[in-house]
């Protein structure tokens, strides 16, 4: 159709631009009837857009008859297009237009995401479309594309699908479709994501994205690459600021750096851009309306959203006017915006004259809706979730009788906005209208419905379907009080409702409260007080939290059909079938919300003071007396610098502040194809937070491209700083060992070492009956020492040494050879042949091995390594370290020479060809001294 578009060359007339710069704009008013500002905008400054909201709609049939005024007064005023008509109809708890008789409900975008199905989303939202599209409608503010890369405290909460972009991507591509399919023009918001915005400052203060570029590259933008890609309409650009690494913006859709070059140039949308409402008090009071207009503009956005109020609006505009008049803006930049906007229009089949003069009206509606009907209860049936039943507690009959009672605990809610109970509740108050209160008087006034009229309809719901009463009663942020004691010692069984916990704590606290109470309960031959808890918001209030709430239920919304599905599966006369989407819920396994960070390469002139602090933080964190592997450790502990080794090292930064939040270490060593992981460690504030699990699958697959790799190995010799997985005492290496399962490591082979060391070696003395084995072993045995490489025997111990397979081993020797100051071979050779029967390397903390061996350091005293007990007394060691022993049951001997164990660790390899990547099964706890440092 974009094909067919051709742009009227009147409007590249400068004078025609400045008369039709309404055009640009996209206005809302006051009221339930055209008010007689919004005519003299729509008359006299050609203004093209119009937002509508739940206060301008009080039915379907009277949202016909507003709309069609509005187009009249548009056609009348010779426009050449129709005016673009908008609304908010995300489903759920966001609607602007309710009627109980033509218009359906359906559940909200994360509700219709639980069932994942995006077929039945594709139908959803043709089925919305096509009812709005029947009140004259014509464009519909959505799909939310935003991705919740950080799912708790967001105010998006369910709008939003969920936190995997690319499902994100799938349900938002198939809910513009849907629109599409009806006729509407479609709007993906909120450019560049939502997802993860930090609150900080004053009410004054925007929402800030901190994520880089590179980030959000691999998370937010995704969705809205494909919306781009698959022929998304229109996009808003959010009024959020975004501080990271090399981008500083107060307002992104103030913006060129995000809409000209984020959006336009590397997103590739040549759609219209639509700006966040410029009435923001942030806004308005730091940069003032009229600037930010221009600003906007200039950005590269092609309507700028003025909600409200009319002074703002003429501000707009003027401002507009003045900074084409200033040359600040360009004719071509307006007439940029106008081709845009326009060719919008000409392509979309309900922005016609024909359609905007003659909506089909509720006549239409009542065709549609019994096929409606129907899809809005096969939607929420499918979408409730039951998260986990541990003690088998649904259906209802199988904890209850039929004459006893069942309590029910609901939270203070605000009414949906286009919902029957915020009608009720504005009729109740004036008779009216709620466009006759003012915001105060609905604000003190909406305490009346809280909780007793939005989830009475539940209660009533409940009580039908039993003989015994349902005790209902609601709570508060003052806590369990007596009433709610008395009443829970009095029900046989409790439900609790909570609606987004996780930003309302008061639910979370008394939810708990309310647990630990039914826990010390008996009812009946049992031996706790049922309790089951429903959200009808965000999944996220207790799906982590299965050690308090045993059973939990999820209905992404609170609307009087999500709430008849939930009953339904209460009782049991309904199968639930949803599951928790996205990252949170694979098969219903649950785990800590994966995020998936950003990996980078580890860079030595940006990254090492970085990674020096890293390993400070976690020394601190351990306490000064705990046997901690990295002590001592520095950044180049983990830089081998060797020919024979291909060495490469992973990060997880922030790209702002230069901090390590995470860091892997990978090594492959030819000469026994052996795959690496030397090391992985996080930040200790920033466990639970997957950046171990992200840090391991990237060396995984950066060890997977190494040429002639046969094996994988946790733990290295070289460096020797974790030869394996530490092994602690209690249950945190039970739970270390089965994270590292979890990820693939569960069908390896391993095998345990140790490092040992004897102190205090000055006053050491050979046991009893070891120095006559010594004297024996001279018989059979020549013992000499050597420094340095020498033709006469460097290649045959190096020959020698090939016969062991394992990892490092080569690499060591080779260090010891080409360090003669500080360290020595001991050969032992048989007699007359001169044939190596076995070497031991000797180093001190002086030599270049040292480095990669921090125990020595640790150990605060001059310290030699191996077996040459006599040389090393020689040279005034204080102590001798063993730094790597196989630990299955061949150190007796050498405790029964003074060695005491230093460090254990479990070596665990894998045959790199049949290597399965798996994702984390759970996380790793912060309460352990060993494993710890090794993922989160």
């Amino acid at each position: 159709m974009e094909a067919d578009f051709e742009f009227d060359p009147q409007w590249a007339d400068t004078d025609r631009q400045v008369h039709a710069l309404g055009q640009l704009f996209v206005m809302g008013f006051e009221g339930s009837t055209v008010t007689p500002h919004i005519k003299d905008m729509i008359e006299n400054h050609q203004l093209g857009s119009i937002l509508l909201v739940a206060k301008n709609l009080k039915s379907a049939e009277e949202t016909t008859q507003l709309v069609y005024d509005l187009q009249r007064i548009a056609y009348e005023a010779g426009h050449p297009v129709p005016l673009a008509i908008g609304i908010d109809q995300e489903n759920g708890g966001v609607n602007s237009l309710f009627d109980e008789i033509f218009i359906r409900q359906y559940p909200s975008a994360m509700g219709i995401a639980a069932t994942g199905s995006t077929q039945l989303a594709h139908d959803v939202a043709k089925a919305t479309a096509e009812e709005v599209a029947a009140c004259g409608i014509n464009w519909i503010m959505g799909p939310c594309l935003d991705t919740l890369s950080n799912a708790r405290n967001q105010p998006l909460g369910v709008r939003a699908f969920c936190d995997d972009p690319q499902q994100v991507s799938a349900y938002g591509v198939a809910f513009m479709e849907g629109y599409k399919e009806a006729g509407l023009m479609t709007m993906g918001k909120h450019f560049p994501s939502y997802g993860n915005l930090q609150f900080l400052g004053t009410s004054l203060d925007v929402p800030t994205i901190t994520e880089s570029l590179e980030q959000l590259s691999q998370t937010g933008l995704v969705p809205f690459r494909h919306a781009a890609q698959a022929g998304v309409d229109s996009i808003m650009v959010g009024g959020c600021a975004m501080s990271s690494n090399g981008l500083e913006v107060m307002h992104a859709c103030l913006s060129e750096r995000v809409v000209d070059d984020l959006l336009r140039n590397d997103i590739k949308f040549d759609g219209v851009v639509v700006s966040e409402c410029l009435e923001m008090e942030a806004l308005a009071h730091t940069i003032g309306i009229g600037g930010g207009t221009v600003m906007a503009v200039n950005a590269g956005c092609d309507l700028v959203l003025i909600c409200r109020s009319p002074a703002v609006q003429q501000e707009a505009i003027s401002g507009l006017k003045l900074g084409i008049e200033n040359a600040m803006i360009s004719p071509e930049r307006i007439q940029k915006s106008l081709k845009r906007v326009l060719r919008m229009k000409y392509n979309s089949p309900t922005c016609t004259w024909e359609h905007a003069l003659n909506p089909s009206g509720v006549n239409h509606l009542s065709k549609l809706q019994p096929s409606h009907t129907k899809l809005s209860t096969t939607a929420y049936n499918e979408s409730i979730t039951v998260v986990r039943d541990k003690n088998h507690l649904l259906p209802l009959t199988n904890i209850i009788e039929p004459e006893e009672e069942l309590l029910l605990l609901t939270p203070l809610v605000k009414p949906l906005a286009a919902s029957a109970a915020s009608r009720a509740l504005s009729e109740s108050l004036d008779g009216g209208s709620p466009n006759s209160m003012d915001h105060h008087s609905w604000d003190r006034t909406a305490s009346v419905m809280r909780g007793e009229q939005v989830f009475r309809e539940l209660g009533r719901a409940l009580a039908r379907q039993r003989h015994g009463r349902v005790l209902h009663t609601s709570y508060t942020a003052n806590g369990v009080r007596p009433v709610h004691e008395n009443l829970i010692d009095r029900a046989s069984a409790v439900i609790i409702v909570t609606a987004d916990a996780n930003r309302n704590l008061y639910q979370n606290g008394i939810t708990k409260h309310v647990s630990m109470i039914c826990h010390m309960q008996e009812s009946g031959d049992k031996k706790e007080k049922p309790l089951i808890v429903v959200s009808v918001s965000s999944p996220y209030d207790f799906a982590l939290d299965p050690g308090s709430i045993g059973t939990y239920i999820c209905t992404y919304d609170f609307t009087e059909t999500a709430l008849n599905s939930l009953v339904g599966v209460l009782y049991g006369d309904l199968s639930p079938s949803g599951n928790l989407p996205g990252s949170i819920s694979q098969n219903q396994r649950l785990h800590q919300s994966r995020q998936h960070w950003l990996v980078e390469a580890f860079n030595e002139e940006r990254d090492y003071n970085a990674l020096e602090e890293l390993i400070n933080e976690i020394q601190e964190e351990q306490g000064p007396n705990s046997a901690l592997e990295l002590s001592e450790a520095t950044s180049g502990s983990f830089l081998l610098r060797s020919p024979e080794v291909q060495e490469s090292h992973l990060v997880v930064r922030n790209s702002s502040t230069q901090a390590l939040y995470g860091f892997c270490s990978t090594y492959f060593f030819r000469s026994t194809s052996t795959g690496v992981i030397g090391a992985l460690f996080v930040d200790p504030s920033r466990r639970k937070l997957s950046i171990g699990a992200s840090l391991h699958n990237r060396a995984i697959r950066t060890l997977l491209q190494r040429d002639g790799i046969k094996r994988f190995q946790l733990g290295s010799r070289l460096p020797s700083i974790y030869l394996g997985v530490p092994l602690g005492k209690g249950a945190g290496t039970k739970r270390l060992k089965s994270w590292f399962a979890g990820l693939g490591w569960g069908a390896a082979a391993s095998r345990p070492l140790c490092s040992m060391v004897v102190r205090n070696l000055l006053a050491w003395s050979p046991p009893d009956g070891m120095a006559k084995s010594l004297q024996n072993a001279q018989q059979t045995v020549e013992f000499d020492l050597v420094y340095g490489y020498s033709d006469e025997y460097g290649d045959s111990i190096l020959d020698h040494i090939k016969t062991c397979s394992r990892q490092g081993v080569a690499e060591v020797y080779k260090l010891a050879l080409a360090d003669p100051s500080a360290c020595g071979i001991i050969r032992a050779k048989r007699p007359g042949s001169g044939t190596l029967v076995g070497t031991i390397v000797l180093y001190n903390e002086r030599s270049n091995l040292a480095e990669y061996i921090p125990g020595m350091k640790a150990l605060s005293e001059l310290t030699g390594v191996l077996l040459g007990m006599r040389q090393i007394k020689q040279q005034n060691c204080n102590a001798c370290l063993l730094d790597c022993m196989d630990g299955d049951g061949s150190t007796g001997s050498l405790t029964a020479m003074g060695f005491e164990p230093l460090h254990n660790f479990e070596e665990i390899t894998c045959d790199a060809a049949t290597w399965t990547m798996n994702a984390p099964t759970g996380t790793i706890p912060n309460d352990f001294t060993h494993g710890s440092r090794w993922a989160a």
